[in-house]
């Protein structure tokens, strides 16, 4: 009995030492040293072919970029169950895609649903898999031979590899998810894309650090001469990753590295350096495979039509026309991005935002990053896969499948609380809104659409009335919506709605228009037509001035600062990045701005017919619907009604909480009196998000594309 039980704890102490040393360290003996490696998929005069059971054929990517966030969490969180994955999936496949991208190791229900989805489907949907770096280390001061940068993605790229065979333990760690990977979706996944978009101080950084380490020699990958040190880790990256399952796993698949135009290897002129600032290059045509790689490798890169478009400036935009003739820089610059490259290219990120916001113009194609409703941003995506297919490109992959109320934008991160952004959706931050799957606020429906049915609005809901005008209000996740009703509503008539948010500032004074309140208000809606009307704010509480008045006018903010009672009303602006040059060929050194506060005109019901996800407000008789995002009315985190406070007193953005706001109504016929402000109150809601799916308008026209073909 004793030898019995002795026998017992050893079997079982060799299967937890195997468990350790297999599936949490990733240890392993070849016992096979002699076999050959296999593969599905491999690259060959700038395509991709796969086998998919009867040879080789070649593959267009149409891929969908798929993100780790949903409303009320952080992409960190890694919140997204099985089901979602599995309806979001049949999605993506009846869409017409036949590619799923995703950027770092995901949590076990993604790889669950991911194998069973695929193992009941004859026509499986394919994976290409990320190695993700920590943004912090690239923002350090660290360079990328330093242990955090190189000696991690040297372990995370066969952490990755053992997770897609399904031979992994995972512990908790701060980088990517964790968990027991047991699911082999290895046959479907077509590749790696290894990295982010570099930052071009940290390659160049590196590059003149480390200015003798820029040669690589290695089983599966090595350096050319021209190679430079950042490169030469980046070989190495990719060697190890190859060198790792083919001989753990005898497979291989498609390596690739992640590059953006900020890092391309393209030679441009001397103004564009100079003006854009490129320090830096990355080019994978300084990266070969030896004879032991039976796969291959492609070029990746993220490319959107509105920036940088440096094509633009260097001098011979009259030569970038595609093959109708219009001047297209977008798809000059992927052509030579293939030209450029002996591998295929694949666009791994294009699209753009159907937001309110906006942060980029496109000059040439019209394609911005945002203020475009979700049909605009539909048809700016097909013209971009037009472009990517006629430029010679091996595929493409659109950024992305989900909005992601997470998500920052460099216009306006300096206006909302940073820590709370899953809680509201921000209609003014375009990195929000590039999905083709939206997330309403509401479990089925939204509080309110403004589509000139005002039956969802009740006697209770008013707020203000005065003489035979009343406005009512109602607010969500995502905007403040006000209804106003007027007895024998004119167009040629201009209603001002008065609105008092902070103690701090205000003016019951509008000097612009001449109107009159008996609070301090500090922003009007003015409603004066289809195509005029406006949000204006009170100069003192008006945010571009107060931070970025330097950028845009040239001057400081804190240079004759507007009093607090100040009965100037500005319209309300959002900066956008700059890369105009004057014909001299210097930069102007103000930057652009749009007027974020006009208002669109239209029907915002998806459900209609002539529904534009843009529209602000609707007239329907004597009823006019708005809706208001928060960021707008300078609400930092209205889940919990905090406010922006006084700028020049805080040197800044600074938040104060409020639980009313203070509304009013009026029209030219009232400029003799004071209009009545009444107040509206106001509850966060915390952390208790509603929302429910909505496929866009723009999902249905790239279907309408891609099952045709």
């Amino acid at each position: 009995m004793k030898k019995f039980f002795i026998a017992c704890v050893i079997i079982i102490s060799l299967f937890v030492i195997y468990q350790i040393v297999f599936y949490r360290l990733g240890l392993f003996i070849d016992f096979q040293p002699n076999k050959e490696p296999t593969t599905f998929v491999k690259a060959e005069n700038k395509k991709i072919y796969l086998n998919q059971g009867n040879g080789y054929k070649e593959f267009e990517i149409k891929g969908v970029d798929m993100g780790a966030g949903i409303p009320a969490h952080y992409a960190t969180d890694y919140a997204i169950d099985k089901e979602t994955y599995m309806r979001w999936f049949k999605q993506i496949q009846e869409m017409g895609a036949n590619t799923i991208r995703v950027y770092t190791i995901l949590n076990e229900d993604f790889y669950d649903a991911f194998y069973e989805y695929n193992s009941n489907n004859a026509e499986p949907l394919y994976l290409i898999h990320g190695l993700w770096v920590d943004d912090y280390v690239q923002f350090s001061s660290k360079d990328a031979f330093d242990d955090e940068f190189l000696g991690k993605m040297l372990t995370d790229s066969k952490i990755l590899v053992d997770v897609i065979h399904g031979k992994r333990y995972v512990a908790e760690n701060d980088d990517y998810a964790n968990g027991n990977y047991k699911k082999d979706i290895s046959k479907w996944t077509i590749g790696y894309i290894l990295g982010v978009e570099w930052e071009d101080v940290t390659v160049a950084y590196t590059n003149n650090m480390h200015k003798e380490e820029n040669s690589y020699h290695g089983k599966y990958m090595y350096t050319t001469e021209e190679a430079t040190p950042f490169e030469a880790i980046l070989a190495q990256v990719g060697d190890n990753i190859i060198e790792y399952e083919s001989k753990k796993y005898k497979e291989q698949r498609l390596v690739a590295f992640s590059n953006w135009p900020t890092t391309d290897p393209i030679e441009y002129s001397d103004n564009v350096m100079r003006f854009f600032e490129k320090i830096a290059k990355v080019d994978v045509e300084h990266i070969k495979l030896t004879n032991e790689v039976i796969s291959g490798t492609f070029a990746s890169y993220h490319v959107y039509p509105y920036y940088p478009d440096y094509l633009s400036y260097d001098g011979y935009i009259e030569e970038c026309v595609d093959k109708n003739g219009n001047i297209n820089t977008y798809y000059s610059y992927l052509k030579t991005l293939v030209e450029h490259h002996q591998c295929p290219v694949v666009i791994s990120e294009y699209g753009v935002p159907s937001s309110r916001g906006m942060a980029q113009r496109d000059n040439n194609t019209g394609r911005n990053q945002g203020g475009m409703s979700e049909t605009q941003q539909g048809e700016a995506i097909i013209q971009c896969y037009n472009d990517i297919k006629d430029a010679g490109c091996a595929g493409g992959i659109i950024f992305t499948w989900q909005d992601e109320w997470f998500k920052r934008t460099w216009n306006t991160l300096n206006a909302v609380d940073l820590t709370k952004t899953p809680y509201w959706s921000d209609y003014q931050t375009n990195e929000q809104y590039f999905g083709l799957l939206s997330f309403d606020p509401g479990t089925e429906k939204s509080v309110c659409y403004v589509d000139g049915d005002v039956s969802e609005w009740k006697d209770e809901d008013v707020v203000s009335e005065n003489d035979n005008m009343t406005v009512s209000m109602k607010y969500d996740e995502k905007f403040i919506y006000f209804m106003v009703n007027k007895k024998d509503y004119k167009d040629t008539e201009t209603i001002y709605i008065p609105i008092d948010t902070t103690t701090k500032t205000g003016s019951n004074y509008c000097s612009n228009y001449d109107i009159k309140f008996d609070k301090n208000a500090d922003f009007i809606i003015v409603i004066n037509g289809k195509d005029n009307s406006r949000v204006v704010v009170q100069e003192r509480y008006e945010l571009i001035r107060a931070m970025s008045n330097r950028e845009v006018n040239g001057v400081s903010a804190y240079q004759e600062v507007p009093d607090k009672n100040t009965d100037v009303f500005k319209p309300i602006k959002l900066m956008l990045r700059t890369t105009a040059l004057l014909e001299t060929g210097h930069n102007t050194n103000l930057a652009d701005t749009f007027e974020a506060g006009k208002l669109t005109y239209g029907n915002a019901n998806p459900d209609a017919e002539d529904f534009n996800s843009l529209a602000d407000f609707c007239i329907n008789g004597d009823n006019i619907e708005i809706k208001l995002p928060w960021q707008l009315l300078n609400f930092s985190n209205p889940s919990e009604m905090k406010i922006h406070d006084d700028y020049y007193e805080n040197y800044g953005v600074e938040e104060i909480q409020i639980d009313k706001i203070s509304v009013g109504i009026g029209t030219d016929k009232n400029k003799d009196q004071r209009i009545e402000m009444k107040d509206f109150a106001l509850e966060g809601w915390g952390n208790n998000v509603t929302y429910h799916e909505r496929l866009k308008k723009s999902y249905y026209m790239i279907q309408e594309v891609w099952t045709k073909e």
